[in-house]
């Protein structure tokens, strides 16, 4: 299927896609919507699945069965994925599918050290400057704190492992919406930090060990508030680092591509309140002004169409007036039909109450359904999703309820 392609639903996205970020608020259900569709590509195809999180969740951990969940590839165990793989022929809509070769799932947390150890030990042009960077305070603190640093070593690693060509489908899940704008835009701004004129100014005195007229009123300040021992470190980290700028922009730049290619594809996830709609407005014109693959947006924790049914709507108001003739009606009521009457009668009210929020959602849902190619809706599930079978029931109903026409 050509780039060019409407895809009809989150089944057929994913089958055209090698990546998929998923990005929106916090506490929308990104980081269960990812391992979701994860899961459900590894039970009815025959992919290998790696599912990412740049947003340290544990509970993908325990819901993918894992006790081990660090920065390498763990897979879920084969019995566990076969075990929630109940049905696989109704879950994916194929029985033919279902009869063919299981995928595999695998999972991995980003572990900012840890990562930024490997691509020093990676791009640095010998060992003694990878010993000298690793043993630097400055680059420590850099990457346990620096926030830039985590988002940048979020797309080195994700385009590491594109390179690899180890996973048929790579799905991420990155920080809520704002920070998920920095981690866009990170590799960009991670090669123009290094490359800055302010840092080309501190580290030039330690460079020609000569402090210019310029830098000298800067530097006997700094020494006197920092220390020189600080400044010294500061100085040695970017110097350190510099060496390795060229490699920074070369990745920033293939990282972007792979952003831009026509395999990866966005997922804003969202529910109808209206917080988490303004955050997800927000970052769909984000991906529409830096041209970058807007695949679908999925409308989590909705409520049902059921709703918004004249008919039913007929009958809650038949029951809040006439409460005592509607009881008497059903067969085998426990209790008087004054005590079913008031039973009815709040149920009644409590209908109308949803439908009031039912057509807010309703309105939340066309207002940002015009700039999207596909909506995908999934309602409140009675438990909470803990472990594959769960990801697997969301998935059912993510894979079966997208709508590109619902504008």
């Amino acid at each position: 299927m050509s780039a060019d392609s409407v895809t009809t639903s989150i089944r057929e996205l994913v089958a055209e896609r090698e990546i998929i970020i998923t990005c929106g608020s916090g506490g929308v259900g990104k980081t269960t919507t990812a391992a979701a569709i994860g899961a459900m590509v590894a039970a009815t195809t025959d992919r290998k699945v790696l599912v990412l999180t740049v947003d340290p969740a544990r509970r993908l951990a325990t819901a993918m069965g894992l006790s081990e969940f660090g920065n390498v590839e763990s897979q879920v165990p084969p019995e566990l994925l076969d075990e929630a793989r109940v049905d696989r022929g109704s879950a994916s809509g194929d029985e033919d599918d279902a009869a063919g070769t299981a995928g595999e799932l695998w999972a991995a947390m980003l572990d900012t050290h840890q990562s930024w150890n490997d691509l020093i030990r990676r791009h640095a042009p010998d060992q003694r400057t990878i010993d000298a960077i690793l043993a630097n305070p400055i680059y420590q603190s850099f990457t346990s704190t620096f926030v830039q640093s985590h988002d940048y070593i979020a797309m080195e690693r994700l385009y590491e492992l594109q390179e690899s060509g180890d996973y048929d489908l790579i799905v991420v899940d990155t920080p809520p919406t704002r920070n998920a704008i920095d981690f866009l835009a990170a590799p960009e701004r991670m090669a123009d930090f290094f490359s800055s004129r302010l840092l080309r100014w501190l580290i030039a005195p330690y460079r020609s060990r000569v402090v210019n007229a310029a830098s000298k009123p800067f530097l006997v300040a700094a020494d006197r508030i920092l220390g020189a021992q600080f400044l010294s470190d500061i100085a040695d980290f970017f110097i350190l680092f510099q060496s390795m700028y060229d490699g920074f922009v070369e990745r920033a730049e293939a990282v972007s591509e792979v952003l831009a290619d026509h395999r990866t594809s966005f997922v804003v996830v969202s529910t109808l309140e209206a917080a988490p709609s303004r955050e997800a407005r927000f970052f769909m014109s984000e991906l529409k002004k830096r041209k970058l693959n807007l695949g679908a947006l999925v409308l989590n924790k909705t409520l049902p169409p059921l709703l918004l049914e004249r008919g039913a709507l007929r009958d809650a108001e038949e029951v809040r007036k006439n409460p005592s003739d509607v009881a008497s009606k059903v067969p085998q009521r426990v209790g008087s039909p004054k005590v079913v009457g008031h039973v009815l009668e709040e149920i009644a009210d409590r209908y109308l109450d949803y439908r009031v929020l039912a057509k807010r959602e309703a309105e939340l849902r066309g207002e940002l359904s015009g700039s999207v190619p596909m909506v995908a809706s999934v309602p409140y599930l009675s438990d909470d999703v803990s472990d594959l079978g769960g990801l697997i029931e969301m998935a059912t109903h993510l894979f079966g309820s997208s709508d590109p026409d619902q504008r």
